[in-house]
């Protein structure tokens, strides 16, 4: 660098000039400040290190902060800690909580969109006790990373924890149920007694007042559902005693102790396609209100009951001949309405349906219009109904469907409340009293006292007959206990043993048996010469008292 400087002449040094102080030319950078720049240095890398190392900052919201401390409230991913919370306060509308929290760098790719943040403390569940541990340590913050690929900085906050994991493949459902539904998050969704779901969200909506149930579906049963299936709560266990008679259905363990929800497809219809995520099903109270859901196409008529309809409720059977064809709906049904002016103005109405698809016909096979004409010309031919017992221990009545045959062509159509009368006889207890009456009817024409006379006679006679049978008795007891009637079994053996010498007598080898024989011999030897004369008597009687008879004058034997 000197080299590149300018030349100038100088002049020659005097003896003067060595006693003056001269200048020399200082280096730039004085060795005294590395230290400062070092130190610089340091404190820069410092400040970059602690900025680098604080980590993500991001925002969770909740409408609670229980157990929420700033400065102590750990946040952790499968039980590791991963963040920590700076700092809690509320909103700008006061509505909720606003807590912010950094994330170490390393877990940063963990904050994607799906990711799920909820409150870990301890709780008592049908499912057991968890987070004891928080006990002593305190709630702290669980992370459930997320599968999607975009970043996310701000999160709601849960006091449950989800049901499903972030991306799990299945399928979401709304179902919509009236209140009363004791669904609770977590509650298992179960196919013929076997969990494949769970409810991850319920909510209430004020607008239509109906309750709104999310459930999540894992794969791969999430083909069991389709257009066809019916949704129904379970309660664990359902005794039922009704017309139908007796039946207990028992759920799962779990469904036993806290309730779910079943689903399935009813026998008569097909499988239907699968539907697609979020669809929106009904949630029906049982299983028997699901299988009465698939019935869509029905055709209405009131019955006007004369007798009495206790034990008749509403969900009953209607029967034809022990095939169901309907269902009874109301019980009693717009009781004020006025009733035609050829019945009796005390009928008690019950509205009844009648549907066609119980017998396997499709919804879009069923024509209202001609099954509407087919029970006109029923009714016409006889087809009546009737009150019936289904259970003789609960006293439950259906309604019997059958064709009275003495009632043909004695039919009149009938309104009643805009609604066509479907004509009834009386059925059950009601025509066994009817018989009992007819029977007392009988009984009070009959002429008793006539038959009570007669049967006074028939028992004075008896009384008589009896006495001389006890008279009877009396003589034969005084008989047997004759001394000579009991000697004479005696008596009698001793006969019988000398008849059986007397037969012993008769022997083929006594005596007396051979001299019979032998007479007997003689007079079959006589008998045989007898036998010419009294053929020649027989022949001709005269050969008695004439030797000759061929003689023209016969002459008498002479006397010997």
């Amino acid at each position: 660098m000197a080299d590149d400087l300018p030349q100038h002449d100088t002049p020659a040094p005097d003896e003067n000039d060595q006693h003056r102080a001269k200048s020399s030319r200082q280096t730039r950078l004085s060795p005294i400040w590395i230290v400062p720049i070092v130190a610089l240095v340091i404190g820069l890398w410092l400040v970059y290190d602690n900025y680098t190392s604080r980590g993500t900052l991001i925002t969770l919201t909740t409408n609670n902060a229980e157990g929420i401390e700033a400065g102590n409230t750990l946040i952790r991913s499968r039980n590791v800690e991963i963040g920590l919370v700076q700092s809690v306060r509320l909103s700008d509308d006061l509505s909720q909580v606003v807590m912010t929290a950094r994330i170490q760098p390393e877990a940063e790719a963990l904050l994607r969109e799906d990711s799920r943040f909820w409150v870990v403390k301890p709780r008592i569940g049908r499912e057991g006790i968890s987070g004891l541990g928080t006990v002593l340590s305190g709630a702290y913050i669980q992370l459930q990373p997320g599968r999607s690929e975009e970043p996310r900085r701000e999160f709601e906050l849960s006091d449950v924890p989800p049901v499903a994991v972030a991306g799990q493949a299945g399928l979401q459902i709304s179902l919509v149920s009236q209140l009363g539904n004791s669904l609770r998050v977590g509650d298992p969704v179960s196919y013929q007694g076997y969990t494949v779901g769970r409810v991850e969200d319920n909510r209430f909506d004020p607008e239509s007042r109906t309750m709104q149930h999310q459930v999540f579906i894992e794969e791969p049963y999430a083909d069991l559902v389709t257009d066809s299936t019916r949704f129904w709560t379970s309660s664990g266990i359902d005794f039922r005693l009704d017309a139908n008679g007796v039946r207990v259905n028992v759920e799962s363990l779990e469904a036993l102790l806290g309730g779910g929800v079943t689903f399935g497809v009813p026998e008569d219809l097909p499988m239907g396609k699968p539907v697609a995520n979020n669809a929106r099903f009904t949630l029906y109270a049982d299983e028997d209100d699901a299988r009465e859901g698939t019935f869509n196409r029905y055709l209405e008529y009131v019955l006007l009951v004369d007798d009495t309809v206790r034990g008749l409720s509403r969900g009953a059977p209607v029967e034809f001949r022990g095939v169901r064809m309907g269902s009874v709906v109301a019980v009693p049904w717009n009781f004020t309405a006025p009733q035609p002016n050829s019945r009796a103005q005390f009928a008690i109405p019950v509205l009844i349906r009648i549907e066609p698809q119980r017998l396997g016909i499709e919804s879009e096979d069923v024509d209202l219009e001609e099954w509407e004409a087919r029970f006109n010309r029923m009714f016409d031919l006889g087809l009546r109904a009737s009150l019936k017992n289904g259970n003789l221990l609960t006293g439950a009545l259906f309604v019997d469907l059958n064709f009275q045959r003495d009632l043909a062509g004695d039919h009149t159509p009938e309104l009643f409340a805009e609604r066509t009368v479907f004509p009834t006889v009386a059925g059950g207890f009601a025509q066994i009293q009817a018989q009992v009456t007819s029977l007392l009817d009988k009984l009070n024409a009959l002429e008793v006292e006539p038959l009570l006379a007669g049967l006074d006679r028939n028992l004075q006679a008896s009384e008589s007959v009896l006495n001389e049978v006890r008279e009877v008795s009396t003589s034969l007891n005084a008989i047997l206990s004759d001394p000579e009637t009991q000697a004479l079994g005696g008596n009698v053996n001793a006969t019988l043993e000398e008849l059986r010498t007397t037969i012993e007598g008769l022997s083929p080898s006594s005596p007396a048996y051979q001299d019979l024989t032998s007479a007997i011999e003689r007079l079959d030897r006589l008998m045989r010469d007898l036998q010419p004369l009294t053929r020649t008597l027989n022949e001709n009687p005269r050969a008695l008292l004439f030797d000759n008879l061929d003689a023209e004058d016969p002459i008498p034997r002479a006397p010997r």
